[in-house]
């Protein structure tokens, strides 16, 4: 299991100025700066332009981090990478927005992190070169997996058992999980759905059960 690398970009620029958007120099000149190590000097002088909730405005990344570390929940996200699809980066962006312990990446080790809008650097992400790694470390830390497909035999989510240690495994866009990937879990669910499509977006499905077990767990 292997620590994917931050991107490779200054803290201060992880979103372009927008109007409206974030906040300007800290006000009053650097004799009423804040005192604190978790406040960045670039940012205090310059302003914050990032995606962050405003109590974390002018927080050094790694200090942020350090935050989140401390209240994350127990629950991992795992995303099968056979075809590079777009949607892991915005599941990687919901992880980061119910704060899930883990994301873990099974089989291309590159994947499309645009979706995620640089909340990869705050979110910890891990690799697995195969369904059976990832199967291993499971077992081996003891976590069930529970399968996110509407195949059959799948119980509706608003019915299902959803742990509060527990890693929640997503599939591709279009073919969703593989063999391998069903077989590994402990547990199949489903989203209830009212229409005439058979599923719904990858990343939209992902946000739905994310914030199931937020719902029944996150205090």
């Amino acid at each position: 299991m292997d620590e994917q690398p931050a991107q490779d970009h200054p803290d201060s620029g992880d979103a372009s100025p927008q109007p409206g958007y974030g906040v300007g120099p800290w006000p009053g000149g650097e004799s009423e700066w804040p005192q604190g190590e978790q406040y960045d000097p670039d940012l205090l002088a310059v302003g914050d332009t990032r995606n962050v909730i405003d109590r974390y405005r002018y927080w050094r990344m790694e200090a942020i981090v350090a935050d989140l570390d401390t209240r994350r929940h127990p629950f991992h996200v795992a995303i099968e990478n056979w075809q590079h699809d777009m949607n892991i980066g915005s599941i990687v962006r919901s992880a980061n927005a119910f704060l899930a312990e883990t994301v873990h990446i099974i089989g291309r080790r590159r994947w499309n992190k645009r979706g995620a809008m640089v909340t990869d650097r705050y979110q910890h992400v891990v690799h697995h070169e195969d369904v059976e790694t990832f199967a291993a470390w499971a077992a081996d830390e003891g976590i069930p997996i529970i399968a996110v497909d509407n195949v059959d035999g799948a119980v509706p989510v608003d019915r299902a058992e959803l742990p509060q240690s527990c890693v929640l495994l997503f599939g591709q866009e279009g073919p969703g999980l593989s063999d391998a990937a069903l077989a590994a879990a402990s547990a199949h669910i489903e989203i209830t759905q009212y229409g005439s499509t058979r599923s719904i977006n990858a990343s939209a499905a992902a946000a739905v059960i994310m914030y199931e077990w937020c719902r029944r767990h996150a205090g």
